[in-house]
């Protein structure tokens, strides 16, 4: 059985090509945009956590909020499920940036 590239109804000339190429650059475009913004984004949440993290240096505090945490990645995953977010996923990189933040918490306890 052969295929052929050019069929009656378009699916493989040159039109489609184009406009599907244009319909990936456009989407392209826009998660370029998002991971801007998610980059500026966890940019400014790091700008705050590092304020805590002085904070917390400043008065004894330890780096590590347990307690705290538990209720954020809780509602973090209400938050995905609204959004059709994989909570599971949105726990995972709630996880990824705790563990940084406290990293940064205790190199600035280390130095106070």
């Amino acid at each position: 059985m052969t295929t052929s590239h050019n069929t009656t109804d378009g699916y493989r000339s040159g039109a489609t090509d184009e406009a599907v190429r244009a319909e990936l650059s456009r989407l392209r475009d826009s998660i370029d945009n998002i991971d801007a913004a998610v980059v500026h984004m966890l940019a400014e949440r790091f700008k705050c956590t590092q304020q805590v993290g002085h904070l917390k240096a400043n008065h004894q505090l330890p780096p590590a909020d347990p307690a705290r945490e538990a209720r954020q990645i809780e509602r973090l995953r209400e938050l995905a499920e609204n959004a059709k977010l994989d909570p599971a996923f949105a726990e995972k990189l709630l996880n990824f940036i705790i563990a940084e933040v406290i990293r940064h918490h205790e190199t600035i306890a280390k130095s106070s």
